[in-house]
Protein backbone atom coordinates (compact mmCIF):
# COMPACT_ATOMS: atom_id res chain seq x y z
CA UNK A 1 0.00 0.00 0.00
CA UNK A 2 1.41 2.86 -1.04
CA UNK A 3 1.59 6.29 1.43
CA UNK A 4 0.05 4.01 4.24
CA UNK A 5 1.56 5.24 7.87
CA UNK A 6 2.20 1.87 10.07
CA UNK A 7 2.90 2.72 13.91
CA UNK A 8 3.33 0.84 16.75
CA UNK A 9 3.81 1.16 20.49
CA UNK A 10 5.41 -2.08 22.58
CA UNK A 11 3.11 -3.94 23.75
CA UNK A 12 3.01 -3.46 27.73
CA UNK A 13 3.10 -6.10 29.93
CA UNK A 14 0.48 -7.07 32.11
CA UNK A 15 2.16 -8.27 35.66
CA UNK A 16 1.01 -4.78 37.54
CA UNK A 17 -1.26 -1.63 35.95
CA UNK A 18 -0.31 0.63 33.59
CA UNK A 19 1.56 3.91 34.75
CA UNK A 20 2.68 7.43 33.10
CA UNK A 21 5.80 5.56 31.04
CA UNK A 22 3.01 3.42 29.22
CA UNK A 23 0.81 6.61 28.66
CA UNK A 24 3.63 8.71 27.56
CA UNK A 25 4.66 6.04 24.63
CA UNK A 26 0.85 5.62 23.53
CA UNK A 27 0.21 9.37 23.77
CA UNK A 28 3.17 9.86 21.32
CA UNK A 29 1.84 7.27 18.96
CA UNK A 30 -1.45 8.95 19.35
CA UNK A 31 -0.24 12.25 18.16
CA UNK A 32 1.65 10.92 15.47
CA UNK A 33 -1.73 8.74 14.22
CA UNK A 34 -3.65 12.04 13.82
CA UNK A 35 -1.44 13.95 12.95
CA UNK A 36 -0.68 11.26 9.82
CA UNK A 37 -5.19 10.64 9.52
CA UNK A 38 -5.07 14.31 8.38
CA UNK A 39 -2.40 14.30 5.86
CA UNK A 40 -3.16 10.46 4.29
CA UNK A 41 -6.44 10.34 5.18
CA UNK A 42 -7.62 7.48 8.06
CA UNK A 43 -8.09 4.75 5.32
CA UNK A 44 -4.22 4.98 5.32
CA UNK A 45 -3.06 4.84 8.58
CA UNK A 46 -3.08 1.80 11.28
CA UNK A 47 -1.76 2.32 15.17
CA UNK A 48 -1.39 -0.33 16.97
CA UNK A 49 -0.80 -1.16 20.43
CA UNK A 50 -1.75 -4.09 22.75
CA UNK A 51 -0.85 -6.01 25.87
CA UNK A 52 1.95 -8.99 26.52
CA UNK A 53 0.62 -11.71 28.70
CA UNK A 54 3.02 -14.37 28.94
CA UNK A 55 5.66 -15.19 30.66
CA UNK A 56 6.84 -16.22 34.49
CA UNK A 57 6.27 -12.35 36.22
CA UNK A 58 2.78 -12.83 34.93
CA UNK A 59 2.75 -16.17 36.82
CA UNK A 60 3.49 -15.27 39.52
CA UNK A 61 1.71 -11.98 39.81
CA UNK A 62 -1.55 -14.44 39.47
CA UNK A 63 -0.54 -16.96 42.09
CA UNK A 64 -0.15 -13.82 44.23
CA UNK A 65 -3.64 -12.35 43.24
CA UNK A 66 -5.05 -15.95 43.66
CA UNK A 67 -5.88 -15.53 40.05
CA UNK A 68 -5.20 -18.55 36.85
CA UNK A 69 -3.17 -16.42 35.13
CA UNK A 70 -5.87 -16.04 32.27
CA UNK A 71 -8.32 -14.58 34.18
CA UNK A 72 -5.19 -12.42 36.01
CA UNK A 73 -4.45 -11.49 32.22
CA UNK A 74 -7.57 -10.45 30.90
CA UNK A 75 -8.10 -8.15 33.66
CA UNK A 76 -4.80 -6.07 33.60
CA UNK A 77 -5.19 -5.86 29.86
CA UNK A 78 -9.08 -4.42 30.40
CA UNK A 79 -7.11 -2.04 32.69
CA UNK A 80 -4.67 -0.93 29.73
CA UNK A 81 -7.54 -0.51 27.17
CA UNK A 82 -10.00 1.48 29.72
CA UNK A 83 -6.55 4.00 30.66
CA UNK A 84 -6.17 4.22 26.59
CA UNK A 85 -10.02 5.33 26.21
CA UNK A 86 -9.93 7.62 29.13
CA UNK A 87 -6.61 9.37 27.41
CA UNK A 88 -8.38 9.69 24.55
CA UNK A 89 -5.92 7.05 22.45
CA UNK A 90 -6.88 6.39 19.02
CA UNK A 91 -5.52 3.10 18.44
CA UNK A 92 -6.90 1.51 15.36
CA UNK A 93 -6.14 -2.67 16.56
CA UNK A 94 -4.92 -4.03 20.23
CA UNK A 95 -3.39 -7.37 19.81
CA UNK A 96 -3.10 -9.50 23.04
CA UNK A 97 -0.56 -12.09 23.13
CA UNK A 98 -3.24 -14.83 24.43
CA UNK A 99 -5.30 -13.93 21.40
CA UNK A 100 -5.58 -16.81 18.43
CA UNK A 101 -4.23 -15.08 15.85
CA UNK A 102 -0.48 -13.99 17.81
CA UNK A 103 -0.29 -17.69 18.90
CA UNK A 104 -0.75 -19.00 15.32
CA UNK A 105 2.18 -16.65 14.16
CA UNK A 106 4.37 -17.41 16.72
CA UNK A 107 4.02 -20.98 16.18
CA UNK A 108 4.61 -20.60 12.17
CA UNK A 109 7.59 -18.60 13.03
CA UNK A 110 8.94 -21.07 15.04
CA UNK A 111 8.16 -23.91 12.75
CA UNK A 112 9.65 -21.30 9.68
CA UNK A 113 13.39 -21.07 11.88
CA UNK A 114 13.17 -24.53 13.12
CA UNK A 115 12.74 -26.24 9.23
CA UNK A 116 15.54 -23.74 8.23
CA UNK A 117 18.02 -25.11 10.93
CA UNK A 118 18.29 -21.46 13.25
CA UNK A 119 16.64 -22.86 15.86
CA UNK A 120 18.18 -26.01 17.57
CA UNK A 121 18.17 -27.75 20.88
CA UNK A 122 20.98 -27.15 23.45
CA UNK A 123 21.85 -26.75 27.21
CA UNK A 124 22.01 -23.99 29.07
CA UNK A 125 23.71 -23.37 32.14
CA UNK A 126 24.41 -20.10 33.84
CA UNK A 127 22.22 -17.14 35.49
CA UNK A 128 18.73 -16.00 35.49
CA UNK A 129 16.95 -13.55 36.62
CA UNK A 130 12.92 -14.37 37.20
CA UNK A 131 12.02 -10.50 37.28
CA UNK A 132 13.34 -9.58 34.21
CA UNK A 133 12.97 -13.35 32.50
CA UNK A 134 16.71 -13.03 31.19
CA UNK A 135 19.28 -15.33 31.21
CA UNK A 136 22.99 -13.54 32.10
CA UNK A 137 26.74 -14.73 31.91
CA UNK A 138 28.53 -14.34 35.27
CA UNK A 139 31.22 -12.07 34.32
CA UNK A 140 27.99 -9.78 33.77
CA UNK A 141 26.22 -10.37 36.84
CA UNK A 142 28.44 -8.94 39.39
CA UNK A 143 27.77 -9.88 43.24
CA UNK A 144 25.32 -12.29 41.74
CA UNK A 145 23.17 -9.31 40.83
CA UNK A 146 20.73 -8.70 37.67
CA UNK A 147 22.55 -5.98 35.36
CA UNK A 148 19.61 -4.49 35.08
CA UNK A 149 17.34 -4.23 37.84
CA UNK A 150 19.82 -5.56 40.76
CA UNK A 151 18.37 -8.16 42.13
CA UNK A 152 19.73 -11.63 43.25
CA UNK A 153 19.56 -14.17 40.05
CA UNK A 154 19.93 -18.04 40.13
CA UNK A 155 21.76 -20.94 39.22
CA UNK A 156 20.18 -22.73 36.16
CA UNK A 157 20.77 -26.02 34.14
CA UNK A 158 18.06 -27.21 31.59
CA UNK A 159 18.33 -27.95 28.49
CA UNK A 160 16.52 -25.44 26.21
CA UNK A 161 15.72 -24.30 22.31
CA UNK A 162 18.15 -21.35 20.94
CA UNK A 163 17.82 -19.22 17.74
CA UNK A 164 20.94 -18.53 15.97
CA UNK A 165 21.27 -14.70 16.82
CA UNK A 166 25.34 -15.36 15.93
CA UNK A 167 25.17 -16.16 12.90
CA UNK A 168 23.54 -12.85 11.31
CA UNK A 169 25.67 -10.65 13.79
CA UNK A 170 27.69 -9.33 10.81
CA UNK A 171 24.77 -8.97 8.72
CA UNK A 172 23.40 -6.65 11.37
CA UNK A 173 26.25 -4.50 11.40
CA UNK A 174 26.13 -3.96 7.74
CA UNK A 175 22.88 -2.98 7.66
CA UNK A 176 23.01 -0.57 10.47
CA UNK A 177 25.96 1.06 8.95
CA UNK A 178 24.12 1.37 5.76
CA UNK A 179 21.08 2.36 7.38
CA UNK A 180 21.80 4.58 9.84
CA UNK A 181 18.21 6.43 10.24
CA UNK A 182 16.86 2.99 11.56
CA UNK A 183 17.69 3.47 15.09
CA UNK A 184 16.26 7.39 16.63
CA UNK A 185 17.93 9.31 17.95
CA UNK A 186 21.33 9.31 16.84
CA UNK A 187 22.79 8.48 20.45
CA UNK A 188 20.60 4.76 20.67
CA UNK A 189 22.20 3.90 17.31
CA UNK A 190 25.36 4.76 18.80
CA UNK A 191 24.54 2.72 21.82
CA UNK A 192 23.72 0.08 19.81
CA UNK A 193 27.00 -0.07 16.98
CA UNK A 194 29.11 0.01 20.56
CA UNK A 195 27.34 -2.83 21.75
CA UNK A 196 27.65 -4.76 18.75
CA UNK A 197 31.03 -3.83 18.03
CA UNK A 198 32.26 -4.38 21.72
CA UNK A 199 30.54 -8.07 22.18
CA UNK A 200 29.61 -10.89 20.36
CA UNK A 201 26.37 -11.90 20.14
CA UNK A 202 24.94 -15.30 22.17
CA UNK A 203 22.62 -17.00 20.55
CA UNK A 204 19.67 -16.67 22.09
CA UNK A 205 17.40 -18.97 23.99
CA UNK A 206 13.79 -19.14 23.36
CA UNK A 207 12.32 -21.78 25.28
CA UNK A 208 11.33 -22.73 28.85
CA UNK A 209 10.73 -25.83 30.00
CA UNK A 210 6.91 -27.04 30.90
CA UNK A 211 7.24 -28.34 34.32
CA UNK A 212 9.40 -24.84 35.19
CA UNK A 213 6.86 -22.43 33.38
CA UNK A 214 3.49 -23.62 32.13
CA UNK A 215 1.91 -20.19 31.01
CA UNK A 216 3.10 -19.38 27.53
CA UNK A 217 2.93 -20.16 23.79
CA UNK A 218 4.02 -24.25 23.43
CA UNK A 219 6.36 -24.80 20.59
CA UNK A 220 5.18 -27.14 17.21
CA UNK A 221 8.25 -29.27 17.51
CA UNK A 222 8.77 -29.35 21.33
CA UNK A 223 5.31 -29.46 22.77
CA UNK A 224 7.59 -29.70 26.38
CA UNK A 225 8.40 -26.78 25.93
CA UNK A 226 6.84 -22.86 25.72
CA UNK A 227 8.27 -19.81 24.36
CA UNK A 228 10.55 -16.88 25.72
CA UNK A 229 7.93 -14.53 26.10
CA UNK A 230 10.63 -12.10 24.28
CA UNK A 231 10.10 -14.16 20.96
CA UNK A 232 6.80 -14.16 21.79
CA UNK A 233 6.20 -10.17 22.14
CA UNK A 234 8.13 -9.04 18.83
CA UNK A 235 6.22 -11.30 16.86
CA UNK A 236 2.83 -9.01 17.82
CA UNK A 237 3.57 -7.08 15.25
CA UNK A 238 3.45 -8.68 12.26
CA UNK A 239 0.91 -10.83 14.00
CA UNK A 240 -1.60 -8.05 14.03
CA UNK A 241 -0.57 -6.73 10.76
CA UNK A 242 -0.75 -10.04 8.27
CA UNK A 243 -0.36 -13.35 8.13
CA UNK A 244 1.98 -16.47 6.82
CA UNK A 245 0.20 -18.25 3.88
CA UNK A 246 1.32 -22.41 3.22
CA UNK A 247 4.63 -21.44 1.66
CA UNK A 248 5.75 -19.48 4.95
CA UNK A 249 5.68 -16.50 3.05
CA UNK A 250 4.72 -13.69 5.12
CA UNK A 251 1.71 -11.85 3.29
CA UNK A 252 0.03 -8.16 4.61
CA UNK A 253 -0.98 -4.54 3.06
CA UNK A 254 0.77 -2.45 5.95
CA UNK A 255 3.98 -3.92 6.83
CA UNK A 256 7.13 -2.77 7.05
CA UNK A 257 6.38 -1.07 9.71
CA UNK A 258 6.89 2.96 9.22
CA UNK A 259 7.96 3.36 13.29
CA UNK A 260 7.89 1.28 16.12
CA UNK A 261 8.16 3.39 19.59
CA UNK A 262 9.19 2.21 22.63
CA UNK A 263 11.24 3.82 26.08
CA UNK A 264 14.87 3.07 26.07
CA UNK A 265 15.09 0.19 28.48
CA UNK A 266 13.76 -2.43 25.35
CA UNK A 267 15.93 -0.77 22.56
CA UNK A 268 18.09 -3.69 22.48
CA UNK A 269 15.54 -6.10 21.58
CA UNK A 270 13.93 -4.05 18.96
CA UNK A 271 17.15 -3.32 17.65
CA UNK A 272 19.44 -6.51 17.44
CA UNK A 273 16.57 -9.42 18.22
CA UNK A 274 13.89 -8.38 16.26
CA UNK A 275 16.40 -7.62 12.85
CA UNK A 276 17.32 -10.26 13.13
CA UNK A 277 14.40 -12.41 14.01
CA UNK A 278 12.86 -10.65 10.32
CA UNK A 279 15.90 -11.39 8.73
CA UNK A 280 15.86 -14.68 9.19
CA UNK A 281 12.13 -14.84 7.82
CA UNK A 282 12.95 -13.39 4.68
CA UNK A 283 10.71 -10.44 5.96
CA UNK A 284 11.51 -6.76 5.45
CA UNK A 285 12.71 -4.84 8.58
CA UNK A 286 10.48 -1.43 9.48
CA UNK A 287 11.63 1.34 8.64
CA UNK A 288 12.58 3.24 12.29
CA UNK A 289 12.86 2.65 15.90
CA UNK A 290 12.70 5.37 18.12
CA UNK A 291 13.50 4.43 21.55
CA UNK A 292 12.57 7.65 23.80
CA UNK A 293 14.03 8.16 27.69
CA UNK A 294 12.67 7.97 30.79
CA UNK A 295 10.79 9.67 33.40
CA UNK A 296 12.31 9.94 36.29
CA UNK A 297 11.25 11.04 40.14
CA UNK A 298 13.63 12.46 42.46
CA UNK A 299 16.65 11.33 39.85
CA UNK A 300 15.07 7.60 39.88
CA UNK A 301 13.79 6.25 37.01
CA UNK A 302 9.81 5.38 37.31
CA UNK A 303 9.44 1.16 37.42
CA UNK A 304 6.76 -1.03 38.94
CA UNK A 305 9.25 -2.83 40.90
CA UNK A 306 10.88 0.32 42.72
CA UNK A 307 7.24 1.50 43.52
CA UNK A 308 7.65 5.06 42.34
CA UNK A 309 5.48 5.07 39.40
CA UNK A 310 2.04 7.69 38.83
CA UNK A 311 -1.48 6.90 37.99
CA UNK A 312 -2.00 8.82 34.83
CA UNK A 313 -5.65 8.88 35.35
CA UNK A 314 -4.85 10.46 39.07
CA UNK A 315 -3.31 13.18 37.25
CA UNK A 316 -6.42 13.57 34.58
CA UNK A 317 -8.92 13.71 37.10
CA UNK A 318 -6.42 16.61 38.90
CA UNK A 319 -5.64 18.80 35.94
CA UNK A 320 -7.52 17.61 32.91
CA UNK A 321 -6.33 15.01 30.04
CA UNK A 322 -5.06 17.96 27.53
CA UNK A 323 -3.50 19.24 30.08
CA UNK A 324 -1.77 16.33 30.69
CA UNK A 325 -1.07 15.25 26.81
CA UNK A 326 0.19 18.75 26.78
CA UNK A 327 2.76 18.58 29.33
CA UNK A 328 4.38 14.99 28.61
CA UNK A 329 4.96 16.60 24.99
CA UNK A 330 5.53 19.99 25.80
CA UNK A 331 7.99 19.77 28.98
CA UNK A 332 11.14 17.23 27.35
CA UNK A 333 12.53 16.30 23.86
CA UNK A 334 11.20 13.32 23.26
CA UNK A 335 14.76 11.50 23.46
CA UNK A 336 15.87 12.67 26.70
CA UNK A 337 14.90 11.64 30.17
CA UNK A 338 12.73 14.01 32.02
CA UNK A 339 11.88 14.92 35.61
CA UNK A 340 8.04 14.19 36.42
CA UNK A 341 6.39 16.18 39.21
CA UNK A 342 3.11 18.18 39.75
CA UNK A 343 4.78 21.59 40.60
CA UNK A 344 5.89 21.04 36.14
CA UNK A 345 2.37 19.83 35.29
CA UNK A 346 0.82 22.94 37.34
CA UNK A 347 3.55 25.88 35.47
CA UNK A 348 2.75 24.32 32.30
CA UNK A 349 -0.97 24.66 32.66
CA UNK A 350 -0.81 28.16 33.83
CA UNK A 351 2.04 29.51 31.68
CA UNK A 352 0.95 28.34 28.56
CA UNK A 353 -2.76 26.71 28.42
CA UNK A 354 -4.24 29.20 30.67
CA UNK A 355 -1.98 32.79 30.34
CA UNK A 356 -1.10 32.59 26.37
CA UNK A 357 -4.03 30.25 24.69
CA UNK A 358 -6.56 30.24 26.64
CA UNK A 359 -6.33 34.09 27.28
CA UNK A 360 -5.96 34.72 23.23
CA UNK A 361 -8.91 32.49 22.68
CA UNK A 362 -11.37 34.15 25.66
CA UNK A 363 -9.96 37.61 25.09
CA UNK A 364 -10.61 37.20 21.09
CA UNK A 365 -14.26 35.96 22.11
CA UNK A 366 -14.91 38.87 24.50
CA UNK A 367 -13.94 41.38 21.90
CA UNK A 368 -15.71 39.95 18.89
CA UNK A 369 -18.71 40.08 21.46
CA UNK A 370 -18.55 43.25 22.43
CA UNK A 371 -17.25 45.03 19.23
CA UNK A 372 -18.89 42.87 16.51
CA UNK A 373 -22.22 41.68 18.91
CA UNK A 374 -20.63 38.38 18.17
CA UNK A 375 -20.35 38.19 14.55
CA UNK A 376 -17.23 37.60 12.79
CA UNK A 377 -16.27 40.74 10.70
CA UNK A 378 -16.05 39.16 7.10
CA UNK A 379 -12.82 40.69 5.97
CA UNK A 380 -11.41 39.43 3.13
CA UNK A 381 -8.17 37.86 4.34
CA UNK A 382 -5.56 39.56 1.40
CA UNK A 383 -6.37 43.05 3.41
CA UNK A 384 -4.60 41.84 6.84
CA UNK A 385 -1.48 42.15 5.82
CA UNK A 386 -1.90 45.85 5.43
CA UNK A 387 -3.23 45.99 8.84
CA UNK A 388 -0.13 46.91 11.32
CA UNK A 389 2.06 44.44 12.51
CA UNK A 390 -0.16 41.47 10.79
CA UNK A 391 2.18 40.85 8.07
CA UNK A 392 4.68 38.97 10.35
CA UNK A 393 2.23 36.83 11.91
CA UNK A 394 0.47 35.96 8.92
CA UNK A 395 3.78 34.88 7.12
CA UNK A 396 4.42 32.52 10.42
CA UNK A 397 0.81 31.49 10.23
CA UNK A 398 1.59 30.11 6.64
CA UNK A 399 4.32 28.75 7.39
CA UNK A 400 3.64 27.20 10.71
CA UNK A 401 1.61 23.70 9.21
CA UNK A 402 5.34 22.76 7.58
CA UNK A 403 6.96 23.50 10.57
CA UNK A 404 4.76 21.15 12.66
CA UNK A 405 5.00 18.58 9.82
CA UNK A 406 8.68 18.72 9.55
CA UNK A 407 8.90 18.24 13.35
CA UNK A 408 6.63 15.24 13.58
CA UNK A 409 8.41 13.99 11.14
CA UNK A 410 11.18 13.61 13.31
CA UNK A 411 9.19 12.87 16.79
CA UNK A 412 9.86 15.91 17.77
CA UNK A 413 6.48 16.84 19.76
CA UNK A 414 7.73 19.75 22.01
CA UNK A 415 9.62 21.75 18.86
CA UNK A 416 6.17 20.94 17.26
CA UNK A 417 4.48 22.85 20.10
CA UNK A 418 7.16 25.15 20.61
CA UNK A 419 6.37 26.67 17.14
CA UNK A 420 2.32 26.50 18.08
CA UNK A 421 3.23 28.52 20.81
CA UNK A 422 5.57 30.91 19.31
CA UNK A 423 2.23 31.89 17.10
CA UNK A 424 0.26 32.32 19.95
CA UNK A 425 2.81 34.84 21.50
CA UNK A 426 2.87 36.70 18.50
CA UNK A 427 -0.79 37.24 18.37
CA UNK A 428 -1.11 38.18 22.32
CA UNK A 429 1.77 40.82 22.04
CA UNK A 430 0.13 42.20 18.71
CA UNK A 431 -3.06 42.85 20.69
CA UNK A 432 -1.21 44.53 23.80
CA UNK A 433 0.59 46.76 20.99
CA UNK A 434 -2.59 47.54 19.13
CA UNK A 435 -4.63 48.26 21.89
CA UNK A 436 -7.81 47.61 20.38
CA UNK A 437 -9.60 49.17 22.74
CA UNK A 438 -8.18 52.64 21.45
CA UNK A 439 -9.68 51.62 17.98
CA UNK A 440 -13.09 51.46 19.60
CA UNK A 441 -13.10 54.18 21.35
CA UNK A 442 -11.81 56.18 18.15
CA UNK A 443 -13.98 54.39 16.11
CA UNK A 444 -11.92 52.74 13.75
CA UNK A 445 -14.02 50.08 12.80
CA UNK A 446 -12.04 48.72 9.85
CA UNK A 447 -8.93 48.78 11.26
CA UNK A 448 -10.86 47.06 14.62
CA UNK A 449 -12.78 44.75 12.08
CA UNK A 450 -9.02 43.50 10.05
CA UNK A 451 -7.24 43.29 13.88
CA UNK A 452 -9.91 41.03 15.21
CA UNK A 453 -10.74 39.00 11.74
CA UNK A 454 -6.38 38.42 12.36
CA UNK A 455 -6.86 37.32 15.56
CA UNK A 456 -9.72 34.46 14.69
CA UNK A 457 -7.76 33.26 11.83
CA UNK A 458 -4.57 32.59 14.04
CA UNK A 459 -6.82 30.98 16.49
CA UNK A 460 -8.35 28.78 13.74
CA UNK A 461 -5.18 27.90 12.50
CA UNK A 462 -3.90 27.05 16.15
CA UNK A 463 -7.13 25.18 16.94
CA UNK A 464 -6.54 22.65 13.39
CA UNK A 465 -2.68 22.39 14.57
CA UNK A 466 -3.14 21.10 18.33
CA UNK A 467 -5.99 18.56 17.08
CA UNK A 468 -3.56 15.91 16.84
CA UNK A 469 -1.88 16.69 20.78
CA UNK A 470 -4.73 18.45 22.89
CA UNK A 471 -7.72 17.12 20.73
CA UNK A 472 -10.94 18.53 23.16
CA UNK A 473 -9.21 21.72 23.20
CA UNK A 474 -9.13 21.85 20.14
CA UNK A 475 -13.05 20.96 19.64
CA UNK A 476 -13.54 23.75 21.95
CA UNK A 477 -12.31 26.34 20.01
CA UNK A 478 -13.36 25.44 16.53
CA UNK A 479 -16.70 24.99 18.18
CA UNK A 480 -16.44 28.25 20.15
CA UNK A 481 -15.60 29.98 16.50
CA UNK A 482 -17.73 29.17 13.98
CA UNK A 483 -18.32 30.02 10.60
CA UNK A 484 -19.60 33.30 10.63
CA UNK A 485 -20.74 33.92 14.56
CA UNK A 486 -18.99 32.84 18.00
CA UNK A 487 -20.59 30.56 20.64
CA UNK A 488 -18.55 31.92 23.39
CA UNK A 489 -18.24 29.44 26.31
CA UNK A 490 -16.14 29.15 29.56
CA UNK A 491 -12.43 29.87 29.96
CA UNK A 492 -10.60 26.82 28.31
CA UNK A 493 -8.03 26.58 31.07
CA UNK A 494 -9.18 28.39 34.20
CA UNK A 495 -5.49 29.46 36.13
CA UNK A 496 -5.01 26.73 39.18
CA UNK A 497 -3.93 28.58 42.11
CA UNK A 498 -0.65 27.81 44.15
CA UNK A 499 -0.24 29.01 47.61
CA UNK A 500 2.85 31.39 48.19
CA UNK A 501 5.86 30.26 49.73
Amino acid sequence: MANKFYITTPIYYVNASPHIGHSYTTIAADVLSRFKRRTLGRENVRFLTGTDEHGQKIQKAADAAGLSAQSFVDRTSGQFRMLWESLGVSYDDFIRTTEERHIKAVQRVLGILFEKGDIYEGKYEGLYCTPCETFWLESQAEGGLCPDCKRPVESIVESNYFFRLSKYQDWLLGFLKAHPGFIRPASRYEETMRFLELNKLNDLCISRPKERLSWGIPLPFAPAHVTYVWFDALINYISAAGEFDEAGNYKSQWWPAQLHLMAKDILRQHTVYWPIMLHALGIPLPEAVFAHGWWMINEDKMSKSRGNVVNPLEMVKKYGLDAYRYFLLRDVPFGLDGSFSEEGIVKRYNSDLANDLGNLVYRTLTMVEKYFGGDIPAVDCGELARSGGAAAILEKLSKLDSQVSSALDACNFNSALEAIWELIGMANKHVEETKPWNLAKQDKKDELASFIRLLVEVIRGVAFQLEAFIPQTSLSIREQFGKDRIKKGDPLFPRIETKKK
